[in-house]
């Protein structure tokens, strides 16, 4: 009787325990799908990205030709319908890359942006100086003793003159300019070095 009963109570336990585990089957299942849907979306976005990116760049991460084809056509696409198959194009061959060296790439251009917005922030800051205080000039001049200084002094005078009449800022510009010639710019000194290795190649 002790028998039948605990045979009884394993019975009765094994089918919920057997929809638990077919649940739990199908939440594992659900959540693999998912991610793969995810993980794609990601490797169409970060293809989606290498079309934005020069010929220098594409260079960099030697890309299969497939690819770098695709990308080169999308290039040129300007139809919004066949661009977006495009898109969808790249992102199915990315399935068979590394996105790592792409991602490491376009993080590193990310951060080259930055140090160009701190680069035109800056200069904007020497140039508010330079027109508020005549100590700004002074020391602008000891940093760069090659400069113009007469050249510097009469945009810095024009400045202020347009300033204080209320004039449109046609020599504060020039003053921005003539800072940018004086301080490199970082994107184009990237790009200078991507140009000597390129013909280094050749």
């Amino acid at each position: 009787m002790i028998t039948k009963l605990a045979t009884m109570s394993r019975k009765s336990r094994s089918a919920p325990d057997q929809a638990q585990d077919i649940q739990a089957d199908d939440e594992i299942e659900y959540v693999s799908k998912s991610q793969m849907k995810r993980d794609v979306e990601a490797l169409q976005d970060l293809g989606v990205e290498l079309i934005g990116l020069s010929k220098l760049q594409l260079k960099k991460l030697d890309l299969p030709d497939a690819l770098l084809v695709a990308i080169k056509d999308a290039q040129k696409i300007t139809a919004n319908g066949a661009i977006k198959r495009q898109r969808q194009y790249i992102g199915r061959l990315m399935r068979d890359i590394d996105p790592a060296p792409i991602q490491a790439l376009l993080d590193s251009l990310r951060g080259d942006n930055d140090k160009q917005n701190a680069w035109l922030h800056q200069l904007e800051r020497t140039r508010d100086e330079l027109v508020a205080d005549d100590k700004a000039v002074a020391k602008l001049i000891e940093e760069h003793p090659q400069i113009d200084i007469q050249q510097l002094r009469t945009m810095v005078r024009n400045a202020r003159a347009e300033r204080a009449a209320q004039k449109p800022p046609k020599h504060f510009r020039s003053l921005f300019q003539f800072l940018k010639e004086l301080y490199p710019e970082p994107a184009l000194l990237a790009s200078s070095d991507d140009e000597d290795d390129e013909e280094d190649d050749e």
